[in-house]
Parts: structure tokens; sequence; C-alpha cells
């Protein structure tokens, strides 16, 4: 209101009097005294350019004859400046001649008044000149504010637009974020879409290799799918999945936005607006790239929150069949020791109730020893050992561990081979691993009396080895996680078969090892499954097979002295029954359950053979090994590690302790009763 109050009131004008006479000046300011306006007095030309320079005048009263600047150069040098350059000039003089007005008239002065002046016409004329400054300043001024009110108003609606932006997107993210569910997030996704950034929306969701896996749009059925979409916008949304960048569509009246779903260098899928082409702004376009942004993060979210989910829920019922399948053989190994203590037991059902016992505690140790296999290879911790290994010797070696499991079941085995001897360059006990798991699996996984063939083809430098059965089959929605941790397609309480879910995940780690890959092969349930392993391979010559290699023979008691054994563990009954074991092969055994101990005992019994457990209690045994290797009495004796540790660290400690062999529980009972037979030889054959 204030300013509006001082912009109404009128303005004094400035008027400029140049003139070198001083009684001029009075003369003048007296008859324009009653105009009211302000009188600004200038002695020469160069004061009134420095007047010029600081004030803004409505009209300049000039004096042509000076004796310094004339009246007419001054007015030339006040043209010159961009302030005056319209200013009104009037020539005071007391002669004018033709040449001298037509002279000022050029340098556009617009009147000339004879000296003397008449009172009223120099007063009249000096009115006009201030009214037209003042409605030229009103002009200006209004103009200003017309131009400060258009400004005004463009920021307003900017900061309202700036405002309803700011508030979809919030609403856009708190419903895009509202539920981790995949298909909520999509419904979120297309629901803030339509109709802000488009008249319609179709929402693709693609796989982890690009491929279209499904889509939905909004409102429901008005774009009919990839499919309902032109020709044209088809291209576009391949391209964009493929290029993962943004991309803008016309034909004719029809228009479309292609908006990537984008998390890292991966593409999730695409977001197709459609409307008409001149709705696709660049501030809507660029609206529609920060929702799609934000949803992709959602999406993202949601995805990941499944895989979560869905690992937790397989880790749970792999808890679970891990505990199934190892109560499973303890079952009978309490049920036949519980035989083994009744009252005159008939030998051969003592003889019955040791091989169950043998049968699953060797069960137990390939569960546990399976376990600890994808454990070191999931954290990169198995190095495979490269060899010229013969594929007639693998497959040999792989079929005849198998070969009593598929007797047991009635059903038969049919091995083909190359015609030419095949060489691969792998670890033997990891390759014969994974063909004796793809065996034992199609052998668990089909009905008595079928038929299993292993068929193995060489062509360009890879050996493929495929094992078919006829068997269960794989559902195809469960065939592209048949390779994954913990995977399988039988959850049910009474599922037919054991397992872990673990032994195809080792094969295809234990391939990938080797520079391979593996595939699974199915048509569906009830109609079998062919799993086939590809990996590097050459041709070779022939080789003949070796001579079998006669087994030496275990020294009888007779022939020497029984080696001294001390067996160091500190759980009791595994210390107790490993000596019971040893004293009844012939061997003179001495037990300690701690490290302190087992260093006194071995001062006094000056062992052969020391079996020592690394994870004793205080003094483990990597310590005590070591300092068994400063004692005389156990310098020379034949250490052996027996513990449940097997990864390669435990494996190295042991070496550097001076451990002589490291063996992983359960042992082998067989390959640790020929080392302890002849500990001398033991350590040599090591060195060698």
């Amino acid at each position: 209101m204030q300013d509006t109050a001082a912009a109404a009131r009128p303005e004094k004008a400035s008027i400029l009097i140049v003139d070198d006479l001083p009684e001029k000046h009075v003369v003048f300011r007296s008859i324009l005294e009653e105009l009211g306006q302000h009188i600004v007095s200038a002695r020469s030309g160069k004061e009134a350019l420095a007047q010029i320079l600081d004030n803004e005048f409505a009209v300049i009263l000039l004096d042509v004859n000076m004796p310094d600047i004339d009246g007419l150069e001054t007015a030339s040098l006040i043209r010159q400046y961009k302030r005056s350059a319209q200013t009104p000039i009037v020539f005071i003089t007391a002669y004018v001649d033709e040449l001298q007005a037509k002279r000022g008239y050029a340098l556009g002065a617009v009147d000339y008044i004879p000296s003397p002046v008449v009172p009223e016409v120099l007063r009249s004329k000096v009115r006009v000149f201030v009214e037209l400054f003042r409605m030229n300043r009103q002009l200006q001024w209004r103009a200003a504010e017309r131009e400060a009110l258009a400004r005004s108003e463009a920021a307003r609606a900017a900061a309202e637009q700036a405002i309803a932006r700011a508030d979809y997107l919030a609403d856009a993210s708190q419903l895009l974020s509202r539920s981790l569910d995949m298909d909520q997030t999509a419904r979120a996704l297309l629901e803030v879409s339509v109709p802000m950034l488009g008249r319609r929306a179709l929402l693709v969701v693609a796989g982890s290799d690009g491929a279209v896996m499904r889509s939905q749009d909004h409102p429901a059925g008005a774009v009919g799918g990839v499919d309902g979409l032109e020709p044209g916008l088809r291209e576009a949304v391949a391209r964009v999945l493929e290029e993962r960048r943004f991309e803008r569509w016309q034909d004719g009246t029809a228009g479309a936005a292609v908006c990537p779903l984008l998390m890292g260098e991966h593409s999730r899928g695409v977001l197709v607006l459609l409307g008409r082409p001149d709705e696709f702004d660049s501030p809507r376009l660029a609206l529609a790239k920060e929702v799609v942004s934000r949803a992709s993060i959602a999406l993202e979210n949601a995805r990941l929150y499944a895989a979560v989910q869905e690992a937790d829920r397989r880790k749970n019922e792999f808890l679970a069949m891990l505990a199934h399948e190892l109560r499973n053989p303890l079952a009978p190994i309490r049920n036949a020791v519980h035989i083994m203590q009744g009252a005159d037991v008939a030998p051969p059902t003592m003889n019955w109730a040791r091989d169950v016992i043998s049968r699953q505690a060797d069960h137990m140790a390939r569960l546990i020893d399976d376990l600890l296999d994808v454990s070191r290879i999931v954290q990169g911790k198995v190095v495979v050992k490269p060899e010229k290994l013969s594929l007639a010797s693998l497959v040999e070696r792989s079929v005849e561990s198998s070969m009593p499991k598929i007797e047991g079941r009635s059903q038969r085995l049919a091995v083909e081979l190359p015609d030419d001897p095949v060489v691969l360059d792998g670890d033997s006990v990891r390759l014969a691993q994974v063909l004796s798991n793809l065996i034992n699996n199609a052998s668990k996984f089909s009905p008595p009396d079928t038929r299993i063939a292993l068929r193995a083809r060489y062509a360009a430098g890879k050996v493929t080895i495929a094992v078919q059965d006829q068997g269960v089959g794989i559902a195809p929605d469960f065939l592209p996680h048949i390779f994954d941790l913990f995977a399988q397609a039988d959850q049910s309480l009474d599922r037919s078969q054991g397992g872990l879910g673990i032994g195809l995940t080792l094969v295809k780690h234990l391939v990938e090892l080797h520079g391979g890959r593996v595939e699974a092969r199915s048509e569906g349930i009830g109609r079998g499954t062919e799993v086939s392993v590809q990996l590097p391979a050459s041709l070779a010559p022939a080789q003949r097979p070796a001579e079998p290699v006669a087994a030496a023979a275990k020294p009888s008691a007779g022939e020497r002295a029984a080696p001294r054994v001390l067996v160091v563990d500190d759980l009791a009954a595994s210390a107790e029954t490993l000596m019971m074991l040893l004293e009844m092969e012939g061997f003179e055994v001495k037990t300690a359950h701690e490290g302190n101990s087992a260093l006194a005992v071995a001062e006094a019994f000056r062992p052969d053979v020391v079996l020592l457990d690394i994870g004793l209690p205080g003094m483990n045994g990597f310590e005590v090994a070591h300092r068994l290797r400063s004692l005389p009495a156990s310098r020379d004796a034949l250490l052996i590690a027996l513990t449940g540790y097997g990864e390669a660290e435990s494996r190295n400690r042991s070496a550097e302790a001076g451990f002589d062999f490291h063996m992983v529980k359960p042992a082998d009972v067989n390959l640790l009763l020929q080392l302890v037979a002849d500990p001398q030889q033991a350590r040599r054959a090591k060195v060698a």
C-alpha cells in the first residue's frame, strides 16, 4: 500500500539551466519556480555534463553563447550519453540565424527561445516537457510493475508446480515402498503412472537374461500386453531392454515414452507410457524418469526380499532335512548297539549288527563330507589338482564306486565311451566325485529294474559325459533351480528319497572349477532326467592299462615288536574305542586327554606313533605336536593328526607343526592300521 501511494504522488522533475551569466539563473528560477519542480543550475558546459552523469532531467535550457564550451558543442556532448540522448534541449539565445538554427535542430534541439524570454512562453513550454517526462516515467513504472507481476506470477506458478511435483513424488515413493511384494509394487507403479505420466501404462518385467517374463497394463486390458503394442513400439521396447536407455516413440497421433527399469548394469524391465506425442514434454519426461528411477529401486528391493525369503525357506527346509538325514542312520546304529548289548547274542546276529553300524557310519560320514565340500567351494577354498587323466579310467573308477548301489536296486548301467582314447586335464578325485554323484542320483531317483545310461562323446576339444535315467523326472518350473544349493523338488514329509539337496550344487561348482559346464534336461514328471557334463579334453594314443600293484602285506607281530601307540583325544569315547581297536590288532596303546598329560606320557612311554587330536582344551594339537618333536622320546615318532578339521588351513598348519599325516574323522580304519603297523616305513613313504 505504501509503495502504491508513493507511485501515485507526482514526482518532482529536474530542470537543468545552463548559462554562464548568474543573473539569468535568477530570472529563470523566478519564472519556473511556480511549477514546483527541482531546478538545477550549471554555469558552463563542463558543469552541465557533470550534472547529467548524476541526474535525469525532464528538459535542458541551454544558452548558445558560452565562453568555454558553447551551447551547440555542449548539446553534441549531451547527446552522446545514453541517459540524456532523448532529453529535450531548448536553446536560449539573443540571436538566431538560419544556419545556427539548422545545426541546433540537427543536434536534437526541440525549440529556440529568444532572449530576453517571455515568462509565460518559457513557463508553458517547460510545463509541457515536465508533463511529458512525468507521463513517460508513469509508463515506465507501470511497465516495471507489469513485468514484476508477471515474474511473480511465473515464480508462483513454478513454485506451485514444484510443490505439486514434490507431493506427487512423495506419494509415489510412499506407494512404491509400501510393500516388498513384487506384484503389489508393480501395481503401485502402474497406478502412480496413470494419468499423471500417461493415459495408459504397460509394465514389462524381464528376467536375468533380458527375456520378457511377464507384462501388466493399466487400466487392466487397456493395452493387451506386449502383443497389443504397435509393431514399431514392440521393437522400441526390445531395443530399450537390450540397450538399457530411454526412448521416445511416435506414430502419427500416437506417442509413447519407453523407460528402462535399471539397477546397476542390469535391466529389470521397462515402463511404457502411452498418450499423445504432445503430452510427453520435457517436464513430464523428467518426472517420468524420476518415478522410474525410484520404481527401479523399489522393484529391486522387492526382488531381493523375495530372494532372501526363498533362501530362508530353503535354509529351513535344509535344516529340517539335515536333522532327518542325520537321525535316520542314528536309529539303526542305536538299535544295533542295543542288540549287541543283549545276553547270548549269536555270532551271526553280532556280525549283522556290526555291518549295520558300519554302513550307517559310512553314510553319515558321506553326508558330512558333502556339507564340508559345499562350504569350502562356496568360500572359494577348494583348489583342484589337475593331472593327465584317462577318460576310461575315470569312468571305471566312478562306476566301480556306484555299482553296489545300482546292483542293490536291481538296476542296469550301460556305459558307452568314444572309440579313441580321450585324456582330460583334471583332478581325478574331484571328477570321480562328480560322475559318482550323477550315477548315484540317477539310481536314487529311478525305480528298480530300470536302465541307466552313461554316454561320453568327444568333439572339438571337449568331452561331453551324459548320465540318463528312467526315473521320476523334473518339473519344468523346477528345472532352472536344479543346481541351486539345498534345492529339492520333493519337499513332502513322505518323500521317498533322502538327501540334502547339495549333490548337484557340488557337481556344478566342481565342473566349473575345471573350466567346464553342466546342464540338466527333462521332459517332465515321470519322463526321466539327463544330466550332461562338458569338460576340456584331447585325444591321446591308447595307453596300456597299468599292472595292478600288490598291496603291501601288514607285518605280523612275530616279525617285529608291536609299535607303541599314544592316542591323545579329549573325547573319552573316541580315545577308548580307538585304543580298543588298536589293542585288538596287537598294538601297545596309552591314552591322554589333554596336552600336558600327553607330553608326560610320551616321555615315559616313548611312543612309535602318536594319534593326536587338534581341538584339545588348553594346549591345542598343533602346539602339542611341536613340543613332541622337541622331546627326545618322541622326536622320531610317526605323528598323525586325527581330527574333525579337514580344511586346507588346518592341513597346512599340521604340516608346519610337524605332523606326518592329517586324517579327518572318521578315518579310514584300514589305512590307519597300515600306517601304524610300520611307522618308519610310513615316514619314509611320506618323504618320498
